[in-house]
């Protein structure tokens, strides 16, 4: 989908509010949303005849049903990704990581634990962020355990992966994902403030100076939204449609070839070491929550239960090997170890909870 805006005719005033001159940056926004859903509700056809049409494969064959896998399911987590990258562009643009450190200073434990796991979900955040906003967050006062609930929850309730769930499975395994990882976010950023690990915490990161917080931010305009909104889609997108690819490509490979049911002897709820053998292959790999959705969805499609699928995937993209790596810069390995160790132990509860009532 592509979006552009048109220049704007009038310089917003001196207050950031649009004029009236800003109307026509709307119309290419609804041609191409209109666009989108047009092609969007014709991606099963357009796939079943390049498949069956074009390459002529045939149905209910490993090849034919793989590939028809791969050409719905590209365009389809591609589209749905765009979408879902623009839109949080936009809501993104509300929440900058100084908002949300000077929204959590001052905080108690227990709103500021449960305010740092909501602002995860929204605020800009990737691996290589990891210490700055660390440092941010403790220096100017945010509590230890509220700080490392914020640095699971944002990684971890992906509100990508919350979309392209919802988008595929409906909404009610999306907010189970979502309810879950908040509540693993709130709990692990609690127990480790229980655990009173300050002293854990490198000492240089205690001795460096405050930034300073006397600027204000001024107020975007509606034009400017939509322009982040387009940038947020150019800038991910274009980084993480290879791992999409690659992660569709496996599951097309699952969905082919693996036999029905297969993967419930494995990763069913019978089971029972399926939930930490999930986990401990989850931490290691080092992919996005786009990349990881469409394995996702093959692993159920073929009898994998949904506990064990949900400890998968939080473990890989809650759990980053490369996120847990930068952290050393500012955490000594006691509080890394527990770190982790917390975390891991909330996404296992949460695999066999779900694997007991679902």
């Amino acid at each position: 989908m592509a979006i552009e805006t048109c220049p704007l005719t009038e310089v917003p005033d001196k207050h950031g509010k649009a004029s009236s001159s800003t109307l026509p940056n709307f119309v290419p926004l609804a041609i191409s949303l209109v666009a989108w859903w047009v092609i969007y509700r014709r991606l099963s056809i357009l796939a079943d005849w390049l498949t069956y049409t074009v390459l002529h494969l045939r149905p209910q064959t490993h090849l034919g049903s793989a590939i028809q896998f791969l050409t719905f399911e590209i365009p389809k987590v591609l589209m749905l990704l765009t979408l879902v990258v623009f839109g949080v562009g936009i809501i993104r643009s509300f929440f900058t990581p100084e908002r949300t450190r000077r929204i959590l200073t001052g905080k108690r434990e227990l709103t500021g634990n449960a305010l740092a796991a909501l602002l995860g979900i929204v605020t800009p955040f990737c691996s290589c962020s990891a210490v700055p906003l660390f440092i941010g967050f403790v220096t100017t006062g945010v509590p230890l355990g509220v700080t490392f609930t914020f640095l699971v929850s944002a990684p971890m309730v992906n509100e990508v992966a919350l979309v392209l769930l919802f988008g595929l499975f409906g909404w009610r395994i999306a907010a189970i994902y979502a309810g879950t990882g908040l509540l693993i976010a709130f709990l692990s950023g609690w127990a480790i403030g229980r655990l009173k690990m300050e002293r854990y915490v490198e000492q240089w990161v205690y001795a460096t100076p405050l930034g300073s917080n006397d600027s204000i931010e001024e107020t975007e305009t509606w034009p400017a939204r939509i322009h982040h909104g387009v940038e947020a889609v150019r800038e991910i997108v274009g980084k993480v449609w290879l791992y999409v690819v690659l992660g569709i490509a496996v599951g097309a490979g699952i969905h082919g070839y693996v036999p029905e049911n297969f993967m419930a002897s494995i990763l069913g709820k019978s089971a029972w070491w399926s939930v930490p053998l999930a986990v401990l292959i989850g931490v290691p790999m080092y992919s996005n929550a786009a990349g990881i959705i469409p394995i996702v969805q093959a692993l159920l499609g073929k009898g994998a239960a949904l506990g064990t699928v949900l400890a998968f995937m939080m473990s890989v993209i809650g759990l980053s090997l490369p996120e847990t790596i930068i952290l050393r810069k500012v955490l000594r390995p006691q509080l890394i170890a527990v770190f982790v160790g917390v975390v891991a132990l909330g996404i296992l509860i949460v695999g066999y909870v779900f694997n007991v009532l679902l």
